[in-house]
């Protein structure tokens, strides 16, 4: 089963970028490791090369995840998007029922997602509350505090 993801041409390239990296520059950062335990004599009880052969496996393992992530990337082109509701990629400005706090969020997938960045993943609860919702509709999304409500204020596309 495929697992489309969507990104903007920002976010898939640095996810191009970072299995680049891994594949040259970690890949040689590994083999040097083991080539070094390897030099420092039996390997049936060298713990520098067990430790180098497990960073192996975990470096090939991210590699492959990645490499999944990537084959199964879609771009998407912001000016194709329907602002009347909140979809990937929207820039919702919502206001909380309870305090009047107003905030606003970029509903984007998993691996772009930076909260630091208000850029929150379209599979969160947050994100999941938000979509498909229209300017004026309250959205209800569960927390670890309850059931908290937002008000749509805004949708725009970046």
């Amino acid at each position: 089963m495929t697992n489309v993801s969507y990104y903007t041409h920002e976010g898939l390239q640095k996810l191009k970028d970072e299995l680049n990296e891994l594949k040259t520059k970690g890949r040689a950062d590994i083999a040097k490791q083991i080539a070094e335990a390897r030099d420092k004599g039996d390997l049936s009880e060298n713990a520098e090369y067990d430790a180098a052969k497990d960073a192996q496996g975990l470096l090939e393992l991210k590699i492959s995840k990645l490499e999944e992530i990537v084959g199964n990337a879609r771009v998407i082109d912001g000016s194709t998007l329907d602002t009347s509701k909140v979809s990937i990629l929207s820039t919702v400005k919502i206001k909380n029922t309870k305090n009047a706090t107003v905030m606003t969020y970029t509903i984007v997938s998993e691996e772009e997602a930076d909260l630091k960045a208000n850029k929150i993943s379209v599979k969160s609860p947050f994100g999941q509350g938000l979509l498909g919702k229209k300017v004026g509709d309250v959205a209800e999304v569960k927390a670890p505090a309850g059931v908290m409500k937002f008000e749509i204020l805004d949708i725009t596309i970046q």
